[in-house]
């Protein structure tokens, strides 16, 4: 995360050319574009996750 944020913050001029009216160090537009990442990858994790509790764990090492 440290590294994601250090990047933005040296990018923030070629960010700022492509953000209409919304400067690259806003932190409202940061904690809502971090929130929605992490909110997707919530789902995108949990959806397998929750498919893999269904899953009958000496059936799965049987067909290895």
């Amino acid at each position: 995360m440290l590294s994601g944020a250090t990047g933005a913050r040296l990018l923030s001029r070629w960010l700022e050319s492509l953000l209409f009216e919304v400067k690259s160090t806003d932190a409202p537009t940061l904690i809502v574009v971090a929130a929605l990442l992490a909110a997707i990858a919530l789902v995108a994790s949990a959806l397998p996750a929750i498919r893999a509790v269904g899953v009958d764990p000496m059936g799965a090492l049987r067909s290895e």
